[in-house]
């Protein structure tokens, strides 16, 4: 064969080669870009339960802003917790009720700036309630109520760091309603957290009568993470709550070997039941902190 055919027959299948190797990359390729670049995906709204023991602390943030829903009993760290995460401005603290297990921690705030503190209408409380004002004072945190109807935001485009703005994510005060007159659990403010079309629900200690009412109120209430109250106390998270609810995950923030056995073996068997898979119930005492991620678009993932 001449030198110049063998040349053209190399050409050809060198040409051959190239077409095969850029077929075969054209779909990673294609599979790789996913309209826009890394840096433009939205972040999502992050909600990390805090492990402090008996208690309940859950740290709220997107785009570096932060809230707190509950600061844990004292003593535990919280402020150390926060700081080593970065954390040094809190939009707002919201205390759900006035004990000592949800309330301790704003007792020793330091090194973590609180733009503004939130309360419920709790009318028990006594040294609680009056030692988390007199921080207050102290750091001149500005203070108010909520109850039902009550939104909030993150402060983003906001000047009073509370208001919802756009589609940003939205919290929604369901608990307690102005009209009635509640103390302790039973006044637990109730939190929806919603981003889009995902929704987390924090419910402080609040009891199965007041979880029935809630459901009058809100009838078609529905979340993929929720709070479960009271730290999966007997006397709340009824089925009728849990079921029309119907969690994909579930956290009961409750101490390693607790002296109240929460949470009650037959509130862990209904979550069983909701759930569908026990790999979606999480407690603190075994899990630490634990941390879901709320996406506009794609609800709640772990």
């Amino acid at each position: 064969m001449k030198p110049a055919k063998i040349q053209k027959i190399g050409r050809f299948f060198r040409a051959v080669l190239a077409l095969a190797a850029f077929a075969m990359v054209l779909p990673l390729a294609a599979c790789m870009y996913v309209g826009g670049s890394a840096g433009d995906e939205e972040a999502p709204l992050r909600v990390t339960f805090l492990d402090v023991g008996q208690g309940l602390a859950v740290l709220l943030e997107k785009d570096g802003r932060y809230a707190m829903y509950d600061m844990g009993p004292d003593s535990t760290g919280v402020m150390d917790s926060l700081r080593s995460r970065g954390v040094d401005t809190l939009e707002w603290v919201l205390i759900s009720h006035n004990h000592r297990d949800h309330a301790g921690g704003f007792l020793e705030l330091s090194r973590v700036h609180v733009k503004r503190l939130l309360v419920g209408p709790d009318t028990l409380g006594g040294f609680v309630r009056d030692s988390v004002l007199r921080i207050a004072r102290r750091f001149e945190i500005a203070v108010d109520t909520v109850v039902r109807g009550t939104s909030l935001g993150l402060g983003e485009g906001a000047s009073d760091g509370l208001s919802q703005v756009g589609d940003a994510p939205r919290f929604e005060v369901l608990w307690p309603p102005d009209y009635m007159r509640l103390g302790g659990n039973a006044a637990s403010v109730v939190l929806d957290v919603g981003y889009g079309e995902a929704h987390a629900l924090l419910t402080g200690d609040l009891d199965s009568a007041c979880e029935r009412r809630l459901l009058e109120l809100s009838p078609t209430l529905t979340a993929g993470l929720l709070q479960v109250p009271h730290h999966g106390s007997a006397g709340s998270s009824s089925l009728a709550f849990v079921g029309q609810v119907a969690p994909e995950f579930a956290v009961a923030s409750v101490g390693e070997k607790n002296p109240y056995g929460h949470p009650a073996g037959q509130v862990v068997r209904k979550y069983a039941v909701v759930l569908g898979d026990s790999a979606r119930f999480f407690r603190t005492d075994r899990d630490g902190s634990v941390t879901f991620s709320l996406y506009r678009d794609m609800g709640v993932l772990r």
